[in-house]
């Protein structure tokens, strides 16, 4: 019975009402890009220019030499892991931690047909992902903290060089030096978090997973594309890029940076109302008041026109009752 239970609640008429949310609930009205997608456009213009400015930073960031910090012969102990390739290959994180959100967005809406749902969680998601890329490389610039393979990076030939003060002279590959004191906090997994994290926040609200129903099932979903940014990060400690530290640092950046950005667009998750944007319901609710404005406005004509067509009849009353 409990196994009856389980696969009925993951039938196809439960996951339409899922995606649906309540809109047939809320209202009939759609709002397309069509219908509403110029006006939103238009209202959200300085997000967008901002967004732009974002990714100036962020491309003027990654161009700039960090701070060589002192790295002295003591501190080599640590810093002799083998020098390896990336298990998660940097051109693959924008695919995942953006591409991926909006191939969820896009279903969301052909399902729902909401453009303010569309159009701010692609908002939210690269909000989201642009200030946590500018904060983590603003960091790494200004820290300079060498990453565990750094002896190699610096001396690849095994061969170790000092200056007067105990300082290292690299005589290693320049992007790779360069590279090497990058450590702190960790791109990988602070853009993986900052991108599923906003994934699985959306998610929550989407299937109204804290609706105190019970339905823990929900939950899977949920962690789904936290465990997949939790996978990521630890690629980057077995890899010997970050250490332990980077990558948890990182992960808290990216989700509170996440969190942040939500809460400008959705209600809380656990909210009644966690399913959508805060825009759709007020949307929702200018629509019901210019409604209404129109219903009392055609009541005031009626009334006004009965009125008038009373008044019209009056002298034809007095005339039949003998007073004119």
């Amino acid at each position: 019975m409990a196994w009856g239970n389980m696969m009925s609640y993951f039938s196809l008429p439960n996951f339409r009402a899922i995606f649906q949310g309540r809109v047939r609930q809320a209202g009939t009205q759609t709002h397309t890009i069509k219908s509403h997608g110029a006006k939103i456009a238009r209202d959200h213009l300085h997000d967008w220019l901002i967004l732009l400015l974002l990714v100036v930073i962020e491309v003027i960031l990654f161009v700039m030499h960090p701070f060589y910090r002192f790295v002295g012969k003591d501190m080599m102990t640590d810093l002799k892991y083998p020098l390896k390739g990336n298990t998660v290959p940097v051109w693959t994180v924008p695919l995942y931690a953006v591409l991926l959100p909006v191939a969820v967005f896009l279903l969301v809406y052909i399902r729902r047909k909401d453009v303010y749902d569309l159009h701010h969680s692609i908002l939210g998601l690269l909000f989201s992902v642009l200030i946590t890329a500018v904060i983590t490389d603003a960091i790494k610039n200004a820290l300079g903290w060498p990453r565990p393979d750094f002896f190699w990076r610096c001396f690849p030939d095994g061969k170790e060089l000092f200056d007067r003060w105990g300082n290292v002279i690299c005589h290693g590959k320049g992007s790779d030096v360069k590279e090497g004191h990058k450590s702190f906090p960790s791109g990988h997994t602070s853009w993986s978090f900052a991108g599923l994290g906003f994934l699985s926040l959306y998610l929550s609200g989407k299937i109204k997973a804290f609706d105190r129903k019970g339905h823990v099932a929900k939950l899977c979903i949920v962690f789904l594309p936290l465990l997949a940014a939790s996978l990521v990060a630890i690629s980057r400690v077995d890899d010997y890029w970050h250490h332990w530290e980077d990558v948890f640092a990182g992960g808290l950046l990216g989700l509170i940076v996440a969190a942040f950005c939500y809460s400008q667009f959705f209600p809380p998750p656990y909210n009644d109302d966690g399913w959508g944007p805060y825009a759709y319901f007020q949307a929702l609710e200018e629509s019901r008041a210019n409604t209404n404005a129109g219903q009392s406005m055609n009541a005031l004509v009626v009334s006004q026109q009965g009125r008038q067509n009373g008044d019209d009849l009056a002298p034809l009353e007095e005339l039949e009752s003998g007073r004119m």
